[in-house]
């Protein structure tokens, strides 16, 4: 005689995982299988019929249905199998994960195969073991952490803009985007397609470069934008007087930039000194990550230019132009949301570890 099938009811929260699961095409089939059963199982329906309706067999609808009364969503996973013992010794084991710290002599890493060799193991155990600890010798991260003695103060002044914008101003996130190449691959791309991915030639021509110029309304997101063959301080001089030109009068301009010479020539100094709207926020030396316009710039690469081929600087320059023309119709606003004590934090551990790793060279 089969087991009584539990009455299920659904909290709000677990209805929602449920159908989630249910519509999500990544959901492995059996798990679907068993958030149907519960679903069904919750809108009263009894375990026959829903075994029926699912095709599948009355103590299978009521194994499900005791397992998630018992342990809830966690109950519809597969329960842990102890499989067959491992047959490596602890020490081998420690061996492979200690060494990998430690890359051989004349190399700068461990790869999954040179590792293998060392061990004596298959590279597929390696790869497990790596997985099973976040081992990753393969990856690098990219990091700079400033030694502006005036760090705090800076970061702080711009975190205030970003988290309390002064009334009646704008802040505008400056920078320019040098040496934008104009390539033009040898030979045609073949589009994206079933079974193949796009392809692109190896080698190009470079027809020359342009420098776009751009601020960041961090209100609304909007680009004012201008390009020029150099970026010295006469361009950037030109782009500050659109600036000036192109925002409303009544406004303040608080200029969100880095610390690049043509920032502070004197003859920029001097127009400053003249427009006194304007009033520029320096971000710390080496800490770029502060200033909202390199996201965009990032979006403007990926979108437009290093996937691009163009046949001439004109072409590029179009292409940028229409980029930034149908963003501005629909702005993206970048909202800072990270904390600032939580970023003092993480840069202090950082300065305690290179303090570290120079005492022990």
């Amino acid at each position: 005689m089969s087991r009584h099938a539990p009455h299920l009811e659904l909290t709000a929260a677990q209805a929602v995982e449920l159908r989630a699961l249910v519509r999500a095409t990544t959901t492995p089939q059996r798990l679907v299988v068993r958030a149907r059963i519960v679903l069904q199982a919750a809108e009263g329906h009894p375990s026959d019929a829903i075994a029926v309706e699912l095709g599948q067999t009355p103590g299978t609808v009521g194994k499900w249905r005791r397992r998630f009364a018992a342990k809830g969503l966690v109950g519809l996973q597969d329960a842990a199998r102890s499989g067959c013992p491992s047959r490596l010794s602890a020490e081998k084991i420690a061996r492979v994960l200690t060494t990998v710290t430690q890359p051989p002599k004349g190399r700068t890493r461990w790869s999954v195969r040179t590792m293998a060799r060392h061990a004596g193991l298959s590279k597929t155990r390696v790869q497990q073991l790596w997985s099973q600890n976040d081992l990753k010798p393969h990856q690098v991260r990219t990091f700079k952490v400033s030694t502006d003695p005036q760090f705090e103060t800076k970061f702080w002044d711009i975190l205030g803009l970003y988290l309390q914008p002064p009334t009646k101003a704008l802040v505008l996130c400056c920078d320019e985007k040098s040496q934008c190449q104009a390539l033009e691959r040898t030979q045609p791309s073949l589009p994206l397609g079933l079974g193949h991915v796009r392809t692109r030639t190896h080698d190009y021509i470079r027809h020359g470069t342009v420098t776009l110029f751009a601020a960041l309304s961090y209100l609304d997101g909007k680009i004012l934008s201008q390009t020029a063959a150099r970026h010295r301080h006469t361009e950037w001089l030109k782009f500050l007087q659109q600036l000036d030109r192109e925002t409303p009068p009544e406004l303040a301009l608080h200029l969100i930039i880095d610390n690049y010479a043509t920032h502070k020539h004197a003859r920029v100094r001097a127009w400053l000194a003249r427009h006194p709207r304007f009033h520029l926020h320096f971000t710390p030396t080496g800490s770029s990550w502060l200033n909202l316009v390199e996201r965009f710039f990032r979006d403007l690469t990926v979108d437009v230019v290093r996937e691009g081929s163009f046949g001439s600087v004109p072409e590029l320059v179009t292409a940028m132009t229409d980029y930034l023309a149908e963003r501005n119709l629909n702005p993206k606003r970048y909202v800072w949301r990270a904390a600032g004590a939580d970023i003092l934090a993480k840069l202090q551990r950082a300065r305690q570890k290179l303090t570290q790793l120079k005492s022990r060279s």
